[in-house]
């Protein structure tokens, strides 16, 4: 797929601007993160006002897009049409859960901490795109297969 010089820098933009948010509300932090996930013991609920603004974020966004005709890059918006909840995305819902109350990272936070260089989130990182890997190999192999039959 290509992308114009446009779009890479819209996309720059935003996972910068995402980046810093995350850096400044101190999401960067696992212990953070674990501490929110942490409700019967030192419980700290930043989180939840963290959460809380990223959903008043994307509700703007949700409404901005409602009233627009199409993005400001592309001919149209890219949106889902599954509304059935189904069982990968339970289990898929799950893993993320699970490796983010265990590890305290989940994607961005972990994409942001790569400028720092430290070994937790590279481990993690690499980890999630192997894993990301993983999993496209095998859903490509069982839509070869559905195909074939």
């Amino acid at each position: 797929m290509k992308h114009s010089y446009a779009q890479l820098a819209v996309a720059l933009v935003s996972g910068s601007v995402f980046g810093l948010g995350l850096s400044l509300s101190g999401m960067l932090n696992p212990q953070r993160v674990q501490g929110f996930l942490d409700v019967f013991g030192a419980w700290d609920p930043s989180l939840a006002f963290v959460l809380g603004g990223a959903v008043a974020v994307a509700a703007l966004g949700v409404r901005i897009m409602r009233i627009s005709s199409h993005p400001a890059f592309e001919p149209s918006y890219h949106i889902s049409t599954k509304k059935r909840i189904d069982a990968p995305l339970i289990l898929g819902s799950a893993i993320f859960g699970v490796g983010w109350g265990l590890g305290g990272l989940c994607p961005g936070p972990a994409v942001a901490l790569l400028s720092m260089g430290l070994i937790k989130p590279t481990a993690f990182v690499i980890s999630m795109v192997v894993g990301m890997q993983v999993h496209d190999r095998l859903l490509r192999a069982q839509t070869d297969t559905a195909t074939a039959n």
